[in-house]
Order: C-alpha cells, then structure tokens, then sequence
C-alpha cells in the first residue's frame, strides 16, 4: 500500500520536526514491510527532507517539474535531473491544480517522458471535473489523460497512477463506494500491472469507508498529510 503526502504550499524547516513522529511509528510498525511512504514537500525542503529520512521508511519525491531534461533559460523552473541531485526519488504529475493552471496532456506527456528517463518514479494524476462527472463523461475523460499522458511512455514500471476527482480535492465529498471500486477497475483494464491509488479529500474520517475498495493500492493525502498524527491514524485505520 502506497500513502503519499503531498504536502502542497506547505511548510518551512521547523516543520520539518514534525516528521519524527512518523519516523518513529514507522520503526515499530508491523506492516512497514508492505507499505510505501512517499513525502512529497515544496522544492526547498526536498534536500533537507531526504537528509532527515535516512534510515527510516520514508522515501522522498517533488511535487512538479520542468519537461526539459537539461539545463535551460526557464527562469524559476526545476529539471528531474535537479531533483533527483537532492534527493528526490519521486515527482507528482499532472495534478488537477497544475491542470487548472494551464498544463496540457501533451505537456504532462513531455514531463512524464523526462521524469522517466532521467529515473524518477512518476505519481501521475488523472481525474474528471464536476462538470464532467455530471455529463456522465468520467470514463471518457480518464481515458483521455490516460492515453495522451502515457504516449510512448515506455518505462512504466516506474508509474502509479492516482485517481484524484477534481470535484472532491478539498471538499470533503468523496465518491460513492460501488462507483469508485468500477473507476478504479476501469483504469487498471487501461493500464494493467500499474499500481493505481486514490485521492481526493482522505482523511482519518473517511478512511474506514475508502479502505473498503479493495482493488485500490494505496492514497494520495493532502491537507491530512500535513499533521502527522492524521496521517499515521490513516495508515493504522487502513490496516485495522
């Protein structure tokens, strides 16, 4: 099971302090052996996150990065290569707030490309609209992203995906049980032996409900993320 932070606009070095308890819960956690802890801060905590996480369970990752593979003119732009430089071992893409912002299929692709190449592991974020949701074109969209964002991607053991539905990222609504459990078996037809997760507004509330869908392989926590007493109640509830 895969529980990734992403802990978004957040955080400073003294935050960083919070990260002990994790670590410690982690050392004496029976099932560590079979779960994957991915924290993914700001850009400027990545180096000295992954310098704090020696050790322990916990494997860092970069929430965006540039689609070049070398050094350019991009003036406030961060490469996979300078990721990985600091530590990084994992790069979101294609989150529905980068989306939102004006980032393409085409230039997800490009990133995902490079991301791979340059040996990161890509969380890549699918998820339909409110709007689309409502026009009962969901399918049509994750097939979309999916097909368009995984173009001639050919290192895809190095891919999770995660089903973000954009109309439930911070709102506290999730899905409903039955239809998240046929979205997610829908994307993993499209795309078979990657690992697929589920975001979208988890919480230590609603994890009881969400760990009932046993075809997902894990969640992508935001805000939750951020307290680490949510997010350890969240990996314990999901085991209990």
């Amino acid at each position: 099971m895969y529980f990734i932070a992403n802990w978004k606009m957040f955080g400073k070095l003294s935050t960083l302090i919070s990260l002990n308890k994790v670590i410690k819960f982690l050392k004496n956690f029976k099932k560590s052996n079979i779960t994957k802890i991915i924290y993914c801060p700001p850009s400027t905590l990545i180096r000295p996150m992954s310098k704090m996480i020696i050790n322990s369970k916990i494997q860092v990752g970069a929430q965006n990065c540039h689609e070049s593979p070398t050094y350019g003119a991009s003036t406030g732009s961060i490469n996979p290569e300078m990721l990985k430089n600091v530590g990084a071992k994992y790069v979101i893409l294609g989150h529905s707030e980068n989306r939102g912002s004006g980032e393409t299929d085409k230039l997800i692709n490009a990133k995902i490309k490079s991301a791979t190449k340059s040996g990161l592991k890509v969380i890549f974020c699918i998820g339909e609209t409110l709007s689309q949701k409502r026009k009962k074109i969901t399918k049509k969209i994750l097939s979309k992203q999916i097909a368009l964002g995984l173009k001639k991607v050919k290192k895809r053991k190095n891919i999770v995906i995660a089903y973000e539905p954009v109309w439930s990222i911070g709102t506290g609504v999730i899905p409903k049980l039955d239809e998240l459990f046929g979205t997610i078996n829908f994307i993993k037809k499209k795309v078979r032996n990657i690992k697929v997760l589920y975001g979208g507004s988890v919480n230590p509330k609603n994890i009881n409900e969400l760990k009932l869908i046993k075809n997902i392989d894990g969640f992508l926590i935001g805000g939750a993320s951020q307290d680490p007493k949510k997010f350890i109640d969240i990996i314990k509830k999901t085991y209990n």
